[in-house]
Formats: C-alpha cells, sequence, structure tokens
C-alpha cells in the first residue's frame, strides 16, 4: 500500500508540475509578476490548487486540474476585462491615490488607502526619505508600493544640471560570452559579429573563446571579461 502511494504521489505532482508550468505560461508575466493585490492573491490561489493536486491524495486529480484550469480561464478573462475596460481596471485592481500633495499629507486619502502616518513614515524610510519634508507628492499604488516625487530642492542632481556628457549609449550591456561559448543570438540582436568579438578579444590577448568564462559589451562599445583561470577553473 505504500509502494503504491508513493508511486501515485510521484505521478500527481509530475502531472501538477507540468500543468502549472503550461499554464503559467498561459497566463503570462504581468499575473507572475504580482502588479496588484487582484495578481497577488490569485497567484497564491493558483500555487494552492496545485499543491492540493500534487499533495493530498484524498483530493481527485482530475477534479484538481479542472479547478487549476479554470482558475486559469477566469483570471485570463479578468484581465481581459481590465485591459479593454477602464471601469473594469478600477473594480478589480482600484486606482493610485495621492497620499501627499504638494509637501501635505492628504487625510482623508490616507484613510481610504487604510493607511496610518507610521505606515506612510515607514513606505518613505524604504526609499531612503526620513524626512516627509522632502517629498513633493506620494501616490500610493494598486500593488502596495508608494511612488514618491521629492521637492525640487531635495532631488539628486542630473548628469544635465552639471553639464555632464550625455551621449547616448551605443549598446545595451548584454552576454556575449558564456562558459567558453559564444550567444550567437545576443551578437544578432546587436547588430554583431563573431568577427567583432574575436577581433576584441585578440586585442586583449586572448587567442581562444574557450579561455574566457564570461564576457560582456558595455555601453561604450568595450568587453568587460573574465577568463576561466580567474573562476579558479
Amino acid at each position: 500500500m505504500l509502494e503504491l502511494n508513493v508511486w501515485e504521489m510521484l505521478l500527481r505532482a509530475t502531472g501538477a508540475f507540468f500543468a502549472i508550468l503550461l499554464l503559467a505560461r498561459i497566463i503570462g508575466k504581468k499575473q507572475l509578476s504580482q502588479l496588484t493585490f487582484f495578481h497577488y492573491v490569485t497567484g497564491i490561489t493558483f500555487g494552492s490548487i496545485a499543491a492540493e493536486i500534487s499533495a493530498q491524495v484524498e483530493t481527485p486529480f482530475w477534479d484538481g486540474l479542472i479547478s487549476l484550469v479554470w482558475w486559469s480561464i477566469l483570471t485570463m478573462f479578468v484581465s481581459f476585462l481590465s485591459l479593454k475596460s477602464k471601469k473594469a481596471r478600477v473594480l478589480f485592481d482600484d486606482k493610485p491615490m495621492i497620499v501627499m500633495q504638494n509637501g501635505v499629507i492628504v487625510a482623508d486619502n490616507l484613510k481610504k488607502a487604510r493607511l496610518h502616518t507610521d505606515e506612510l513614515t515607514m513606505l518613505l524610510r524604504e526609499q531612503s526619505i526620513f524626512s516627509v519634508d522632502e517629498v513633493l507628492y506620494a501616490v500610493f499604488e494598486t500593488n502596495g508600493n508608494l511612488s514618491v516625487m521629492k521637492k525640487p530642492a531635495q532631488r539628486s542632481a542630473t548628469k544635465v544640471d552639471v553639464k555632464a556628457d550625455v551621449t547616448m549609449p551605443g549598446f545595451l550591456p548584454t552576454e556575449l560570452i558564456s562558459d567558453g561559448k559564444i550567444i550567437s543570438e545576443n551578437l544578432i540582436e546587436l547588430d554583431l559579429t563573431e568577427d567583432w568579438l574575436l577581433k576584441k578579444l585578440k586585442k586583449k590577448n586572448i587567442d581562444s573563446v574557450e579561455d574566457v568564462y564570461f564576457a560582456q559589451v558595455l555601453e561604450n562599445g568595450s568587453l568587460y571579461i573574465s577568463l576561466r583561470d580567474s573562476t579558479g577553473e
């Protein structure tokens, strides 16, 4: 009897694993990133159903799988409605709320968001803001985070402010070599060639790509290189 249960649980866990993997891909990244309270709750429920299928022998496998699939369909339906209708978006996801305006705490909105001043100051401290006087606007987002706009005098100076070089970067830093192998798709995406890469390595006295553990093209077109020897291999 014990052996039968072991094999059954292995099969159930395997089935639940691939089911949740497939459904997670179908639902998409937005759901999995838990952007709002709705996404957070549905994400927890999604995982709970999968756990019930894989761990509870009393739960019929196909009944649990149907529940998981139906929950996914409902989630996608709600996401579709939210995409098409602003009213539905507010209904399911709520809307951002201004809790500080022109440097003043908006007490009514703070109450609507069910926040008290201690929580507000805590959220500010999480952004390294210890004085409320630094804040011009603060918006309580639908995912529970606080977005802050500081007063002009409290903002960090930008390169434009100090008249520094603001030339646009030539490249997005991207991995080109991993564990001695060239990542061809990244070269193609950046409109670069293997010949260009090999010449760059040659200039650094590296004759073989296999000697490179990791290489990344930087914003200015130069290469960051970590050799195998430096990793202790």
